[in-house]
């Protein structure tokens, strides 16, 4: 039980940081989970990252629900999930109530617009450390061109380049190892 708390808890305080979406909260959670609890590795993060950017939902949800499910099974899955949307539910609530009432005045305009650039600051830190992490050789920086020109000239659902790209990887590999 206390291990469900502790899931719980965990995944709370890293919800309460969700400002921007689930992708501001990767270095939190990429801190948290690795490097802080060692509950998964950097490989199974990443892989839980690419998985939830391309199943329904908030990629930090999923995430979350994937870590928790590894730690403590299908409770556990439950308590990291309840513990990352908790804190958004609360603060939601709050605000709504609130925002129609001040979203007129200048300084509450301004402290979003800052808040939006703090997130992008957010986003472009996980995703260079990522990248850091995913493009190793030549063959991941192909992918990694591929889909990254593909994303800005077509419209197409990003579950698509992440299906492309797992089995470009798979043939790819298989034609270096059967070359060797």
């Amino acid at each position: 039980m206390k291990i469900l708390w502790e899931l719980f808890w965990t995944f709370a305080k890293m919800g309460v940081m969700t400002f921007g979406g689930g992708y501001a909260m990767l270095p939190i959670l990429q801190r948290e989970v690795v490097e802080s609890k060692r509950w998964v590795t950097e490989e199974e993060i990443m892989d839980y990252y690419a998985i939830g950017q391309c199943t329904p939902g908030i990629i930090a949800v999923n995430t979350a629900t994937f870590i928790g499910q590894k730690k403590q099974g299908i409770a556990g899955g439950i308590m990291a999930t309840l513990g990352v949307v908790f804190p958004s539910v609360v603060i939601i609530s709050v605000l709504a109530g609130l925002i129609t009432n001040f979203s007129h005045l200048v300084w509450v305009q301004n402290a979003f617009a800052s808040i939006q650039v703090c997130v992008c600051v957010l986003i472009f830190n996980a995703v260079m450390k990522l990248l850091k992490k995913s493009v190793v050789d030549k063959r991941t920086a192909a992918i990694f061109a591929v889909v990254l020109v593909g994303s800005v000239f077509l419209r197409i659902s990003p579950a698509w380049f992440v299906i492309a790209a797992a089995v470009t990887g798979i043939l790819l590999k298989n034609l270096e190892v059967k070359g060797k």
